[in-house]
Order: C-alpha cells, then sequence, then structure tokens
C-alpha cells in the first residue's frame, strides 16, 4: 500500500475561507483532509484489508499479462533475468508486505486513539 500526501487550496468551513489543506492517500481513496490553518481534521473510512487484497489481486491477475509482453518485447533478455527475478521476488514481497502492515498499523494507532 502506498501513502501519499498532497495539498489543495479547499474552502475551510470553520476558517470560512479558500485555505492550504493536506489531502492523505491510501492507494487511490482519500485517507483524510487537514486544514493547515486551524488543523481540523476530516477522516474518512477506508477498508484497509480491502485494499490490500485488491491490490494483491490486481498483482496476481495481471502477472500473466504482463510476463507475455516481456516474452514478446525481448524473449532473450526475459530468460537472462528471470533466474535474477527468482531470487528477488521473495525480498520484494517481504518489502511490500512491511509497507503495508506499516500503514495499517498507523491507521489503527490513529483510530484507537480517538
Amino acid at each position: 500500500m502506498k501513502v501519499k500526501k498532497m495539498e489543495a487550496g479547499l474552502y475551510c468551513v470553520h476558517c470560512k475561507e479558500e485555505v492550504n489543506h493536506e489531502i492523505t492517500y491510501i492507494n487511490s481513496d482519500i485517507k483524510s483532509i487537514r486544514c493547515l490553518q486551524c488543523n481540523r481534521t476530516k477522516e474518512l473510512k477506508v477498508d484497509l484489508k480491502k485494499e490490500f487484497y485488491k491490490e494483491i489481486y490486481e498483482r496476481i491477475a495481471t502477472k500473466p499479462t504482463r510476463m507475455t509482453k516481456e516474452y514478446r518485447d525481448d524473449l532473450s533478455h526475459l530468460l537472462f533475468s528471470l533466474p535474477v527475478r527468482a531470487m528477488k521476488k521473495p525480498y520484494r514481497i517481504l518489502k511490500d508486505v512491511n509497507t503495508s502492515r506499516k500503514v495499517i498499523k498507523t491507521y489503527k494507532t490513529k483510530k484507537s486513539i480517538k
């Protein structure tokens, strides 16, 4: 899962003017919107387990298509890179799982504080 933050000028109901807000995304869903002037935050519900499973499903479902494209583009490169990629894959998966765990842990910590 990827967490992205960006700034945007939005109208704040509390400040009664257009000010900068920090918008936090988890993958492509908005998680929170925070006014940078008055610090009010609007939290939105994001089903992190659903996002995690959707991300894994997308990667698994598109793998045959991606491998076929690589095969058609350059077979020799695919054959030479396959052993190295096969060895690195478990570490990449572990890295992705750890990143997703951190996101889920951060979200649950904030949720239990309220």
